[in-house]
């Protein structure tokens, strides 16, 4: 089901798999394609049979970032409002991406430059073809790093390293983003789609509200002080304590036999 062939969703077994479509411009941001993916991504957060989301680009490349042809300056007429297509498109998607309390998987198939490189780092397991290659493309057109880039980048590689990526706009290959720990892993070009497939479904079938709070825990831990964050670690026991999926998982642990999680 889908609204707009530019973003290609698919609902099997838990996995909504999203699938940028707009091959023919590298997959690069349109007002349509942002409309339809932060659509899906309320769905998402909607629907209780939404398990797990799995991200990827159609042909060549994950994401260029922002469609850049609708802002010739060349054109004439007044200059864009930056600022107002970040706060109406990429904010939001960003915020919904990360608030989610379901895993998210992106398999990067391709380049994934400006905002598609951001987009992608903002998921929670990144998985890329050894192909593939991150540009923070900015820099070369006057921009900074959006889509929560400057924040990712100095959080997890540190300010040496974002800056560098960040000033210079060199592409980093997917090997070298797995070494630096940007990325999940680097996976052959032919096997990422399967190995994306296979990790999106099992975590589909995983007890997925205790996989949503450890998503919780983990990304509010760099803010937090040590006190703070074991009283927050207390109150999100507590609530997967409650959980169906716990009985089941104890359950199925004395019984010897595998857990079948419900999600609930």
């Amino acid at each position: 089901m889908t609204a707009s062939e530019t973003v290609l969703a698919t609902l099997e077994a838990g996995v909504l798999k999203l699938t940028l479509n707009r091959p023919e411009k590298l997959n690069s941001f349109n007002e349509e394609m942002h409309r339809a993916l932060r659509a899906q991504l309320g769905r998402a957060h909607a629907e209780e049979a939404i398990r797990a989301v799995l991200l990827t680009g159609a042909g060549r490349g994950f994401c260029a970032g922002q469609d850049l042809g609708d802002r010739d300056p060349r054109k004439g007429g007044p200059r864009p409002d930056l600022g107002h297509t970040i706060e109406t498109f990429y904010n939001p998607a960003l915020r919904l991406l990360r608030s989610l309390e379901k895993p998210v998987i992106c398999a990067v198939n391709g380049v994934a430059a400006g905002a598609g490189a951001n987009i992608a780092l903002a998921c929670d397991i990144v998985l890329a073809a050894k192909s593939a290659k991150f540009i923070q493309a900015f820099s070369k057109i006057g921009l900074i790093p959006d889509a929560g880039g400057s924040w990712s980048l100095a959080r997890i590689l540190g300010e040496p390293r974002a800056k560098a990526l960040a000033l210079t706009a060199e592409p980093l290959m997917a090997e070298t983003a797995a070494d630096w720990g940007l990325i999940w892993k680097a996976v052959e070009d032919a096997a990422l789609m399967a190995e994306a497939e296979a990790l999106a479904a099992r975590l589909a079938a995983g007890p997925t509200k205790g996989l949503g709070l450890t998503k919780r825990l983990i990304q509010a831990a760099a803010g937090q002080d040590l006190d703070s964050h074991l009283d927050m670690e207390r109150d999100c026991q507590r609530e997967a304590g409650f959980t169906d999926d716990y009985a089941e998982g104890v359950t199925a642990f004395l019984e010897k036999r595998p857990p079948a999680f419900r999600g609930r």
